[in-house]
């Protein structure tokens, strides 16, 4: 259960410079490299603007009136089956081991079953073992390649999970 002092909200456009700045924290913490991952994205700096798009929403975790991490889903890019992508899900370090990742897993797999995507894909780092042990958790196993052309060539770890 998500503590009374945290928010998970759907993204708002006062958002933007804050979960933009977390993420790109996060991938330097990571040691993600800059390019070929989500560091260059064109949308970072848009994201509220960009999920406004038909079957995405992105969320956001609030704490002590503060973004302290954020995920979200859309159709995945370049593939055209039914399959959507959990996208940009980052949290800052005080914002982990607290149970926020699997509440923002849950929130977004409810979305993407209400948008009657038939998967979840989702790519990340070899080295990233908590998120990955967060996925399977949840239900995702790991795939021998990638799907579609999320254009994050340095993410080499392909997971997906049946809805």
């Amino acid at each position: 259960m998500i503590a009374s002092n945290y928010i998970l909200r759907e993204i708002q456009l006062k958002d933007n410079e804050q979960i933009a700045r977390i993420i790109r924290e996060v991938l330097i913490e990571m040691g993600v490299p800059k390019t070929g991952s989500t560091y260059e994205d064109k949308t970072l700096n848009n994201l509220y603007e960009f999920y406004q798009r038909e079957r995405a929403t992105y969320y956001v975790i609030e704490h002590q009136n503060r973004v302290i991490g954020g995920g979200g889903i859309a159709h995945l890019d370049n593939f055209d089956g039914n399959i959507c992508e959990l996208q940009k899900m980052y949290f800052l370090p005080e914002a982990r081991g607290k149970g926020l990742g699997t509440k923002m897993i849950e929130k977004c797999l409810t979305k993407a079953k209400e948008f009657s995507f038939d998967q979840c894909y989702l790519e990340t780092m070899p080295y990233m073992a908590a998120a990955k042990a967060l996925y399977q958790k949840n239900g995702f196993t790991q795939i021998d390649s990638p799907m579609g052309n999320t254009c994050h060539y340095s993410c080499d770890v392909w997971m997906i999970k049946k809805l």
